[in-house]
């Protein structure tokens, strides 16, 4: 005689209930930072095929030209990129120069909609691309 049976019939629910949502908050964190690190990384790329392209130019203004040129040209190649949410900055001497880009990944796809659910770095993405003229 037993006094207390033993029943397992909602032991599945009970344990999907408390593990789903632990499991759904990382799967949106690797897909939130995963398109994160994807457009930073495609900034960079920006940001370095600009340095390359300026190099052509003779004076600063030709440089700043080609490299928003390059810019633009570029970042049309991303299709999830959004032209208008990225600036390009050049500052330089004799020595060399930098080419940075700044980027507003708020105006994007819904990479950071899920910000309230998984803490995110800054939606604004800057990445930069230096270039040393002369000799060594």
């Amino acid at each position: 005689m037993t006094f207390f049976r033993v029943r397992q019939d909602g032991n599945v629910a009970v344990e999907f209930a408390l593990v789903a949502p632990v499991f759904l908050a990382m799967l949106l964190g690797i897909m939130s930072y995963g398109g994160y690190f994807w457009m930073a990384h495609s900034v960079q790329e920006i940001a370095d095929d600009s340095a390359r392209a300026a190099l052509a130019g003779l004076t600063a203004d030709e440089r700043q030209t080609l490299v928003r040129t390059t810019l633009a040209t570029e970042i049309a190649k991303y299709a999830t990129l959004n032209p208008a949410a990225a600036t390009a900055t050049y500052t330089g001497d004799a020595q060399g120069y930098t080419v940075a880009i700044s980027y507003d990944a708020s105006k994007t796809n819904g990479v950071f909609w899920a910000g309230s659910l998984v803490p995110m770095p800054s939606s604004t993405i800057v990445r930069s691309a230096t270039i040393k003229l002369g000799g060594f």
